[in-house]
């Protein structure tokens, strides 16, 4: 860890409850982990890891106050839900009370809590984290979905997101519309991804069956059976006689 990120988290210490502060290291740990794991830079996963949750030293009602203090606009979905809110809020706290100007880092930070489409691997990687840290109280699946973020991060990811609107809408949460655009994208993006599958499937079946496609008139080729042996004698009616001084063909 670099000396800034350990003055941050001596003063997230200060600031945070014990247990906040424990989930707090729990995601930074597991986000350098899956950055280690997926390629994703290190020192961006730590700093992300650590801030994600700065702002969650205030009740929702206060985060709501503290927005509005500081001109930072809310939508009526977020208002709904204001338990998303402190994922905006601790963005804008990481950059102008941390000090932290990385646009990939705010962004992680920011769509923590929602997601939103088109993340990036950095937004994934801090999404996941906060979903499967050591300190999270067991969920259904938890074990499968720490286990499946090292082997398949995408898969990991949507995972989460689906499991996540499946218990608010069981427990008759009420949902913040970005969460909701964030799934529907990622699950058309499986469907369009799904449908290329089976067309390339589909398109070997093909070409496994009657050859590759002839290169200038796209026309299908059929595959060339090997020649049969020929055997002795062959191609010479029985009627025929061997003459003299001839090879037989």
């Amino acid at each position: 860890m670099c000396p800034e990120h350990v003055e941050i988290r001596e003063k997230l210490k200060k600031k945070l409850k014990p247990s906040r502060y424990e989930h707090t290291l729990g995601v930074c740990y597991t986000a350098v982990a899956l950055a280690m794991r997926w390629g994703a830079d290190l020192e961006k996963a730590e700093l992300a890891g650590l801030l994600h949750d700065c702002a969650k030293r205030w009740s929702n009602e206060e985060i709501i106050y503290q927005c509005e203090k500081r001109d930072i606009p809310l939508t009526e979905g977020e208002r709904n839900a204001p338990a998303v809110i402190h994922a905006k809020l601790g963005a804008w706290m990481a950059e102008n009370k941390y000090g932290v100007n990385d646009p990939e880092v705010l962004s992680a930070i920011a769509v923590h809590t929602t997601g939103k489409p088109g993340m990036s691997l950095l937004d994934k990687i801090i999404y996941v984290s906060d979903f499967i840290e050591p300190g999270r109280k067991q969920l259904e699946n938890l074990d499968e979905f720490r286990k499946l973020a090292f082997t398949d991060l995408e898969e990991a990811f949507f995972r989460i997101c689906e499991n996540i609107l499946q218990y608010l809408e069981r427990t008759g949460s009420v949902i913040d519309p970005a969460s909701r655009d964030t799934y529907e994208y990622y699950l058309k993006n499986r469907r369009k991804v799904s449908s290329l599958e089976s067309q390339f499937k589909g398109n070997d079946a093909i070409i496994k069956e009657h050859g590759e496609p002839d290169s200038e008139t796209g026309n299908q080729c059929p595959q060339r059976r090997p020649a049969a042996k020929r055997s002795k004698g062959a191609g010479r009616g029985r009627w025929q006689k061997k003459t003299q001084g001839r090879r037989n063909s």
